[in-house]
């Protein structure tokens, strides 16, 4: 575990975003079904003080309109990168998202679950920033 985090916090992704700014932190959100939950986990996401953050959606198969409300939010925030999948389960989900990931730094958020405004980020003296790493529930520097 300890080496697929150093993994994450050492790669060197594709620069994305508007102004060509690399992500600090990729958060990933597998959906399967969640039309109900969905507009409010992605509002939580977007609505993040930490602006630098790549948001990469998989839809898995979603027989509901799960699909079309990531393609709607997709249009009105470039950091979103939507993937539409046959159903693979979580696990496969997440790899996948974790293959597409350009961030810094990787987090998992569930579909039917919400962020709070300062999470992943929350800044420490001076300019060090910390930034969560869920899966293992604990906090890195950026240095």
């Amino acid at each position: 575990l300890l080496v697929f985090m150093l993994l994450l916090h050492y790669r060197k992704g594709v620069f994305t975003m508007e102004k060509n700014i690399q992500p600090k932190v990729s958060v990933i959100i597998p959906c399967y079904n969640v039309e109900a939950y969905l507009a409010e986990c992605l509002d939580s996401v977007i609505n993040q003080t930490l602006k630098e953050i790549e948001i990469i959606c998989i839809n898995d198969g979603s027989k509901d309109s799960t699909l079309e409300i990531l393609q709607q939010y997709a249009q009105r925030d470039e950091r979103i990168v939507l993937i539409s999948q046959e159903n693979s389960g979580l696990s496969k989900t997440r790899n996948r998202g974790v293959e597409l990931a350009n961030g810094e730094y990787i987090t998992f958020l569930d579909s039917d679950d919400q962020y709070h405004e300062e999470y992943p980020c929350g800044v420490g003296d001076g300019e060090q920033v910390s930034y969560v790493i869920e899966f293992v529930h604990a906090v890195f520097p950026c240095n």
